[in-house]
């Protein structure tokens, strides 16, 4: 059985009651009890919708068995003798209802039911009037044909209702793949503007740099000669020589990140272990913030393929994500968990077609505050940051060597992370596995841009 057809009176059902108007006119017109089945069969017209949205299961099979009856009852009233009434084409009604909702098969059940009800009178036990008349073989040719008639309209309507359900979902699945495809568009054309951005920022970002870096040079070294001259001679003038040299270091280490940011960078792919680098990158962060209480919290599934990553971009990308997870839970210190296991994603290279790709997937989950909603979106933009004193390039340099390595990243926060009910943030990647060429052991150059 297939999908409820309406809920609401449209022009059919005013067709229907203008066509049974039209029967309760004709003779004969003085029959009470005709004129009552033909309002019957009105307000089972008009309340088809009604049953079939309340009973969405087993009201099309009432309606049918209701349609029959009621015809059966009408030709019982509209002539001397019940088989050769002139109403016998009402039968059509149940019969076109039965192929409007079910499928070829049901629709020949409930025709071939409809027949025998109409063919029901020609039983003396409930045509007593029959006993008087003599039925010849023409009479039968005659029901035969009517019988045969009554599978016409089935057929071509339950074939029109076949045709036009077939249409409807090609119109829907066409419209699915017009979504997706929309979707796809839009993150492409949204990933080709990221980039427009990123590159013009880049080229501005590397001339500032180098413009910047040689004038802290002569800065640097100035104040570290002030201080070398002065010695204890001039106390104050040494603390501010100092002060100077300390900010010089800094703003040169944010030059040296806007560098890291702006230009490209040459990655030596070989297929590697990624927990080697994830517990590296871990010690490293760990031998930094020895002070803050974190709770480390392994779960590697054994057996992981090997992935094709650059070591060192990797371990960098690694370092900035645990040091932002340590900076996010601060001094109260929380848990950490790591969790890498084998995934299988959906592949959405324009260039390959689709369909599957085997990898590792790397988890990284702490218990801080989370990042707000309206952020999440952009966090991987340059200057997009959550921290008071953050520049905002550490998650744009990681999504860039993420980008390099042909793996995704995206991020988790508060519920959706995980299915956990406390705040944090996760950052899911996502790395392919390696081929048999990195398997081989060639390396793989690649310029990250």
């Amino acid at each position: 059985m297939t999908e409820s057809k309406r809920h609401t009176i449209n022009w059919m059902d005013v067709l229907w009651l203008v066509f049974l108007a039209g029967l309760a006119l004709l003779p004969p017109v003085q029959e009470i009890h005709k004129q009552l089945i033909l309002l019957a069969f009105g307000v089972v017209q008009l309340g088809e919708g009604w049953l079939i949205a309340h009973v969405p299961r087993r009201g099309p099979a009432y309606l049918v068995l209701l349609k029959i009856a009621l015809a059966t009852l009408l030709i019982d009233h509209t002539g001397e003798l019940s088989i050769n009434s002139s109403y016998w084409p009402i039968y059509f009604l149940p019969v076109v209802t039965a192929a409007e909702y079910f499928g070829p098969w049901a629709t020949l059940f409930w025709t071939s039911l409809a027949s025998a009800a109409y063919c029901s009178y020609l039983s003396p036990t409930l045509n007593a009037a029959l006993a008087d008349y003599e039925i010849t073989s023409e009479s039968y040719f005659m029901l035969a044909i009517r019988v045969l008639f009554f599978f016409l309209p089935a057929m071509v309507v339950n074939r029109y209702v076949i045709e036009s359900r077939r249409q409807t979902q090609r119109y829907q699945e066409l419209a699915q793949t017009l979504a997706e495809t929309n979707r796809r568009l839009e993150l492409a054309q949204a990933e080709a503007r990221r980039s427009e951005r990123l590159a013009a920022l880049g080229q501005m970002s590397a001339g500032l740099a180098h413009e910047i870096r040689n004038p802290l040079g002569v800065i640097k070294g100035s104040a570290e000669m002030l201080t070398q001259k002065l010695g204890d001679s001039n106390p104050l003038a040494a603390e501010l020589a100092g002060y100077i040299s300390s900010e010089t270091n800094r703003l040169s280490a944010l030059v040296t990140r806007f560098l890291d940011f702006a230009r490209p960078l040459r990655a030596d792919l070989t297929a590697q272990d990624i927990t080697v680098v994830l517990d590296r990158a871990l010690n490293d962060v760990a031998k930094l913030s020895k002070d803050v209480p974190v709770r480390v919290e392994k779960r590697y599934e054994a057996g992981l393929p090997l992935v094709p990553i650059d070591e060192s971009l990797c371990e960098q990308a690694f370092v900035n994500l645990v040091q932002n997870a340590y900076d996010a839970m601060g001094t109260n210190g929380g848990v950490l968990r790591l969790t890498v296991r084998k995934n299988t994603v959906a592949r959405h290279d324009n260039n390959s077609g689709g369909g599957m790709i085997d990898g590792v997937e790397v988890r990284i989950e702490d218990t801080g505050p989370g990042i707000p909603a309206e952020l999440r979106e952009q966090i991987f933009n340059p200057f997009v940051t959550t921290k008071k004193t953050g520049v905002g390039l550490g998650l744009s340099i990681v999504s860039k060597i993420m980008d390099g390595h042909h793996a995704t990243i995206r991020i988790e926060s508060g519920d959706a992370a995980g299915g956990r009910t406390d705040t944090g943030t996760t950052f899911v990647m996502f790395f392919p596995a390696a081929t048999e060429l990195n398997l081989a052991g060639t390396p793989a150059h690649l310029v990250i841009s």
